[in-house]
């Protein structure tokens, strides 16, 4: 079978499980699978709304050419289990597979480039610097620490390796970014993840690797420019 549960994998991160997870402070140690640290949090921000988000997210013409803009899916319900990873279990299944972060204030766009099979995906969100920080930090520390584990959605066994990456620590306040393989039925499907936090602002891309890699900072640059 084609890992179509992946494609977008986690590109948004399986955040399903984020305000659950979320405990409003910060760890005394760095997680591994980002850099930067988190904004006072008693700093003030201007959050914005759904739909100023929408308006910061890649189109066709930030794209080039060959880029089709997907509409987005109906959520699924199947039963979800993961093997082989506590830390990502006791987030809720939903973690391992993909999912919307639940902040109210989001926009997503999932595009197919060339022969549909590669894609790119983009959300954004905006909330506090500590609740932005703390909800994805738990998910990518908890995939990231288990290299090898399996997800059975739907019934349908998907093995999944983890890789922690080196952020683009240049880049806003702070990175996380990890690459994942998915593994079903005989076919592999290769997902590179990035996110970045700019004040109250969350950025993550995923996808092909190289379509992230060569989009990631016209992604960070619209989505911090204030809407003319």
């Amino acid at each position: 079978m084609r890992v179509r549960v992946a494609t977008t994998a986690l590109g948004t991160a399986a955040l399903l499980a984020v305000p659950a997870c979320s405990t409003g402070t910060k760890p005394d140690t760095a997680p591994s699978a980002r850099t930067g640290r988190p904004t006072d949090a008693t700093q003030k921000v201007a959050l914005l709304s759904s739909a100023a988000l929408e308006t910061r997210l890649l189109d066709e013409s930030d794209l080039g050419s060959g880029y089709l803009r997907k509409p987005e899916r109906p959520a699924r319900h199947d039963d979800i289990t993961v093997v082989g990873c506590p830390a990502l279990g006791k987030l809720g299944g939903d973690a391992a597979t993909g999912g919307t972060l639940t902040f109210p204030r989001k926009a997503k766009a999932t595009f197919a480039y060339a022969d549909s099979v590669s894609e790119l995906s983009e959300e954004l969100y905006s909330d506090s610097a500590n609740k932005l920080s703390d909800g994805i930090g738990q998910i990518f520390d908890a995939m990231t620490g288990c290299p090898d584990y399996q997800v059975v959605a739907g019934g349908t066994p998907i093995d999944i390796t983890s890789q922690k990456l080196t952020a683009p620590d240049d880049r806003g306040d702070e990175q996380w970014s990890q690459l994942l393989t998915f593994s079903a039925g005989g076919r592999n499907t290769v997902v590179k993840q990035t996110a970045i936090r700019n004040g109250s602002l969350l950025l993550i891309v995923s996808g092909s690797p190289a379509l992230v890699d060569l989009h990631l900072d016209k992604a960070l640059a619209k989505a911090t420019t204030a809407a003319r």
